[in-house]
């Protein structure tokens, strides 16, 4: 598997048990809802994948890192193996559109050529080939998002993780994104996507994980396949 959670437990200092027992295995290709009220768990099991936070209890396996043995140094290493788009975008709002989503790959070592072509074909690809230059204050949101989008994207991780992504863009927008989300995925990227939005979980088939106050109270394939 891709990710493998076997007997994870989160409790935060506040004495909040976030997440009580999660066995989980996601294999390589599947797409992932993660779904769940308010507080159920859904954003704490996002920070333990990407090493936000540090599970208190059980095994965590995540493209091959141990993540209960990972050291602080290998962390960014682990997070290179994968595309996270955050809800709230941390766009680097001093840089145009073009930067945002080039930094992801200057940071990886990739040559100037490799930058402009690859940038600019994830940039057509999410619809904004034309806002390259733009900065991110001159976007409306959903452009925000989709520069997320793009910058999570551009490195063509194996896995992308994806936090309520259409937390803050309206319904078309929001279909957009999971259907960009499920072509990705067709070719062989593994997604996972945090949403609170049933409409997208009914309309796009995937399998879902639901999680109720900490613990996993539903994981169905899609459609039954697998199950």
């Amino acid at each position: 598997p891709i990710i493998e959670f076997k007997g994870v437990s989160k409790t935060y200092n506040t004495g909040t048990h976030a997440l009580n027992d999660i066995n989980i295995k996601i294999n390589p290709g599947e797409f992932v809802f993660v779904v769940g009220a308010s507080g159920a768990g859904k954003s704490t099991f996002m920070k333990l994948i990407v090493r936000e936070e540090e599970a208190n209890t059980g095994v965590l396996k995540v493209n091959g890192y141990d993540l209960m043995k990972i050291k602080h140094k290998e962390i960014p290493m682990l997070r290179r193996t994968m595309g996270i788009v955050f809800q709230d975008f941390r766009l680097i709002p001093t840089m145009n559109v073009f930067d945002n989503v080039a930094f992801a790959m200057r940071v990886i070592g990739a040559s100037s050529r490799k930058v402009r072509k690859d940038v600019s074909a994830v940039l057509s690809m999410v619809g904004l080939g034309h806002k390259a230059r733009s900065m991110p204050n001159q976007l409306s949101g959903g452009e925000q998002q989709r520069v997320g989008l793009a910058r999570a994207l551009v490195n063509k991780p194996s896995l992308i993780i994806a936090d309520e992504p259409t937390g803050n863009v309206d319904p078309n927008l929001s279909y957009e994104i999971v259907s960009k989300l499920t072509e990705i995925n067709r070719q062989g990227t593994t997604v996972l996507m945090v949403t609170h939005d049933h409409s997208l979980v009914r309309d796009f088939q995937h399998r879902v994980i639901m999680l109720e106050e900490g613990r996993i109270v539903a994981d169905n394939a899609a459609g039954g396949a697998g199950a």
